[in-house]
């Protein structure tokens, strides 16, 4: 199995507080989701972030189709990081850590995801053709989104 790794860094113009509020909260997810990607929240208890957190989601990646993705939240550190990992979804392996540290500006916020995918040899073709692009547009619709949403203050 080929592991990949994607990781992003954004400058946010926020306290840590507000940054890690907005952030730490799945309900915020789909607000810097590309609407292309049909993702919604289909089953999570609404309380705050914490360690064991199962979260419930259908997303089309490709072709419209739904798909089921659970999400379990691994790690927290309140105002630091958070790790989600996939119990159940479309990649063989995803684990995603995101971490927040304050600056004289606001926040460095620092995205690191390690994914693999299924079917071997396919795959990797996969990733090359299609996955790698996919989570690089989403990545940079949440850096326009976050933009917005921070940084035009």
């Amino acid at each position: 199995m080929k592991l990949y790794k994607k990781e992003t860094v954004q400058h946010v113009n926020a306290s840590l507080e507000e940054c890690w509020a907005f952030f730490s909260s799945p309900r915020n997810l789909q607000k810097i989701t590309p609407e292309t990607m049909g993702f919604e929240i289909t089953d999570f208890d609404n309380k705050s972030m914490y360690a064991g957190q199962i979260i419930q989601y259908k997303v089309s990646p490709l072709l419209g189709l739904k798909l089921p993705w659970v999400t379990e939240i691994t790690f927290v550190k309140e105002n630091s990081y958070f790790i989600d990992e996939q119990r159940f979804g479309p990649y063989a392996l995803w684990h995603h850590k995101h971490f927040f540290e304050a600056t004289e500006n606001g926040v460095k916020m620092t995205d690191l995801v390690h994914y693999a995918l299924p079917l071997g040899f396919i795959g990797r073709i996969m990733n090359t053709l299609i996955v790698k692009n996919k989570l690089k547009a989403i990545f940079d619709h949440r850096r326009v989104m976050v933009d917005q949403m921070f940084n035009g203050k």
